[in-house]
Protein backbone atom coordinates (compact mmCIF):
# COMPACT_ATOMS: atom_id res chain seq x y z
CA UNK A 1 0.00 0.00 0.00
CA UNK A 2 1.02 3.61 -0.95
CA UNK A 3 2.02 6.11 1.33
CA UNK A 4 -0.94 8.07 -0.15
CA UNK A 5 -3.22 5.06 -0.11
CA UNK A 6 -1.95 4.46 3.82
CA UNK A 7 -3.07 8.03 4.65
CA UNK A 8 -6.42 7.63 3.20
CA UNK A 9 -6.54 4.34 5.32
CA UNK A 10 -5.93 5.75 8.74
CA UNK A 11 -8.11 8.84 8.03
CA UNK A 12 -11.43 6.82 7.37
CA UNK A 13 -10.48 4.97 10.46
CA UNK A 14 -10.59 8.17 12.34
CA UNK A 15 -13.67 9.49 10.28
CA UNK A 16 -15.23 6.15 11.14
CA UNK A 17 -15.85 7.29 14.57
CA UNK A 18 -18.32 10.04 12.90
CA UNK A 19 -21.59 10.23 12.28
CA UNK A 20 -22.17 11.70 8.58
CA UNK A 21 -26.21 12.41 6.96
CA UNK A 22 -24.72 12.06 3.70
CA UNK A 23 -21.40 11.20 1.94
CA UNK A 24 -20.19 12.62 -1.48
CA UNK A 25 -17.15 11.64 -3.83
CA UNK A 26 -16.10 13.40 -7.23
CA UNK A 27 -16.83 10.22 -9.90
CA UNK A 28 -12.91 10.43 -10.60
CA UNK A 29 -11.04 7.62 -10.20
CA UNK A 30 -8.18 9.29 -7.76
CA UNK A 31 -11.18 10.62 -5.19
CA UNK A 32 -13.78 7.60 -5.35
CA UNK A 33 -10.16 5.38 -4.64
CA UNK A 34 -9.71 7.89 -1.61
CA UNK A 35 -13.13 7.25 -0.39
CA UNK A 36 -13.44 3.70 -0.77
CA UNK A 37 -10.17 3.41 0.73
CA UNK A 38 -11.58 5.68 3.85
CA UNK A 39 -14.40 2.91 3.91
CA UNK A 40 -17.31 5.16 2.87
CA UNK A 41 -17.85 3.74 -0.81
CA UNK A 42 -20.86 1.57 0.05
CA UNK A 43 -22.58 5.25 1.46
CA UNK A 44 -21.01 7.80 -0.86
CA UNK A 45 -23.13 9.39 -3.89
CA UNK A 46 -20.97 10.52 -6.90
CA UNK A 47 -21.90 14.10 -7.20
CA UNK A 48 -20.48 15.91 -10.42
CA UNK A 49 -20.42 19.06 -9.26
CA UNK A 50 -17.56 17.90 -6.79
CA UNK A 51 -15.16 16.89 -10.11
CA UNK A 52 -12.13 18.66 -10.43
CA UNK A 53 -11.12 21.72 -12.99
CA UNK A 54 -11.71 21.12 -16.83
CA UNK A 55 -7.77 22.22 -17.90
CA UNK A 56 -9.21 22.52 -21.13
CA UNK A 57 -5.86 23.02 -23.37
CA UNK A 58 -3.59 23.25 -19.95
CA UNK A 59 -3.83 19.41 -18.64
CA UNK A 60 -1.60 17.75 -17.98
CA UNK A 61 1.10 21.09 -18.14
CA UNK A 62 2.78 21.95 -15.35
CA UNK A 63 2.25 25.62 -13.86
CA UNK A 64 5.93 26.99 -14.96
CA UNK A 65 4.98 25.49 -18.23
CA UNK A 66 1.47 27.63 -18.19
CA UNK A 67 2.77 30.59 -17.38
CA UNK A 68 5.97 30.10 -20.03
CA UNK A 69 3.13 30.45 -22.63
CA UNK A 70 0.91 33.04 -21.10
CA UNK A 71 3.16 35.26 -18.47
CA UNK A 72 1.48 36.51 -15.41
CA UNK A 73 -1.25 33.48 -15.65
CA UNK A 74 -3.25 32.22 -12.25
CA UNK A 75 -5.88 29.65 -12.22
CA UNK A 76 -8.11 31.47 -9.99
CA UNK A 77 -8.58 34.28 -11.95
CA UNK A 78 -8.25 33.62 -15.81
CA UNK A 79 -9.21 29.98 -15.70
CA UNK A 80 -7.99 27.58 -18.75
CA UNK A 81 -8.54 27.87 -22.96
CA UNK A 82 -11.14 25.42 -23.77
CA UNK A 83 -11.91 24.16 -20.11
CA UNK A 84 -13.48 25.78 -16.83
CA UNK A 85 -13.47 29.81 -16.08
CA UNK A 86 -13.26 30.47 -12.53
CA UNK A 87 -16.78 30.94 -12.45
CA UNK A 88 -17.63 27.69 -13.84
CA UNK A 89 -15.53 26.19 -10.93
CA UNK A 90 -17.30 28.71 -8.50
CA UNK A 91 -20.72 28.02 -9.83
CA UNK A 92 -20.13 24.31 -9.31
CA UNK A 93 -19.13 24.98 -5.70
CA UNK A 94 -22.13 27.20 -5.36
CA UNK A 95 -24.12 24.35 -6.39
CA UNK A 96 -22.49 21.90 -3.84
CA UNK A 97 -22.59 24.16 -0.93
CA UNK A 98 -26.49 24.35 -1.70
CA UNK A 99 -26.66 20.71 -1.34
CA UNK A 100 -24.77 20.51 1.75
CA UNK A 101 -26.49 23.08 3.47
CA UNK A 102 -29.92 20.85 2.55
CA UNK A 103 -28.53 18.59 5.27
CA UNK A 104 -28.63 19.00 9.30
CA UNK A 105 -25.65 17.51 10.17
CA UNK A 106 -22.07 16.41 8.95
CA UNK A 107 -21.68 15.64 5.38
CA UNK A 108 -18.28 13.97 3.92
CA UNK A 109 -17.44 14.33 0.72
CA UNK A 110 -13.84 13.58 -1.36
CA UNK A 111 -12.77 15.16 -4.32
CA UNK A 112 -9.99 17.23 -5.76
CA UNK A 113 -7.26 20.32 -4.21
CA UNK A 114 -8.67 22.65 -6.97
CA UNK A 115 -12.42 22.69 -6.55
CA UNK A 116 -11.99 21.81 -2.69
CA UNK A 117 -9.91 24.94 -2.27
CA UNK A 118 -12.90 26.83 -4.82
CA UNK A 119 -15.48 25.60 -2.31
CA UNK A 120 -13.76 27.07 1.05
CA UNK A 121 -13.65 30.30 -0.31
CA UNK A 122 -17.11 30.20 -1.83
CA UNK A 123 -18.09 28.88 1.83
CA UNK A 124 -16.58 31.99 3.07
CA UNK A 125 -18.89 33.78 0.69
CA UNK A 126 -15.45 35.17 -1.12
CA UNK A 127 -14.51 35.71 -4.86
CA UNK A 128 -13.03 32.92 -6.67
CA UNK A 129 -10.00 34.30 -7.23
CA UNK A 130 -9.59 34.12 -3.01
CA UNK A 131 -9.75 30.24 -3.54
CA UNK A 132 -6.03 30.13 -4.62
CA UNK A 133 -5.13 31.40 -0.80
CA UNK A 134 -6.12 27.52 0.44
CA UNK A 135 -3.70 25.05 0.01
CA UNK A 136 -5.20 21.76 0.07
CA UNK A 137 -2.40 18.96 0.89
CA UNK A 138 -3.42 15.13 -0.65
CA UNK A 139 -4.93 12.87 1.64
CA UNK A 140 -6.03 15.51 3.65
CA UNK A 141 -9.14 16.49 6.16
CA UNK A 142 -10.48 20.15 6.02
CA UNK A 143 -13.32 20.96 7.95
CA UNK A 144 -15.64 24.01 6.99
CA UNK A 145 -18.79 24.38 9.77
CA UNK A 146 -20.32 27.44 11.47
CA UNK A 147 -19.04 29.63 14.42
CA UNK A 148 -22.13 29.62 17.17
CA UNK A 149 -23.68 27.24 14.92
CA UNK A 150 -24.88 29.91 12.33
CA UNK A 151 -25.16 29.80 9.20
CA UNK A 152 -24.91 33.21 8.87
CA UNK A 153 -21.08 32.68 10.58
CA UNK A 154 -19.47 30.06 7.64
CA UNK A 155 -15.56 29.23 9.21
CA UNK A 156 -12.32 26.89 8.26
CA UNK A 157 -12.37 24.84 11.46
CA UNK A 158 -9.78 22.59 10.29
CA UNK A 159 -7.52 22.52 7.17
CA UNK A 160 -4.77 19.92 5.47
CA UNK A 161 -4.65 17.90 8.67
CA UNK A 162 -2.64 14.35 8.02
CA UNK A 163 -3.03 12.05 10.80
CA UNK A 164 0.82 10.45 11.57
CA UNK A 165 0.95 6.92 10.51
CA UNK A 166 3.17 4.25 12.14
CA UNK A 167 6.07 3.79 10.27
Amino acid sequence: MSRGQERARQIGLRLQKFSFVAVFSSPLVRAAKTCALAGFADSAAFDSDLLEWDYGRFEGKLTKEIKAEWPGWELYRDGCPEGESPQDVAERADRFIERVREHSGDVLAFSSGHIIRMIAARWLGLQSEYGRFFYCRPASVGVLGYEHKNLDEPIVGLLNHVPQTKE
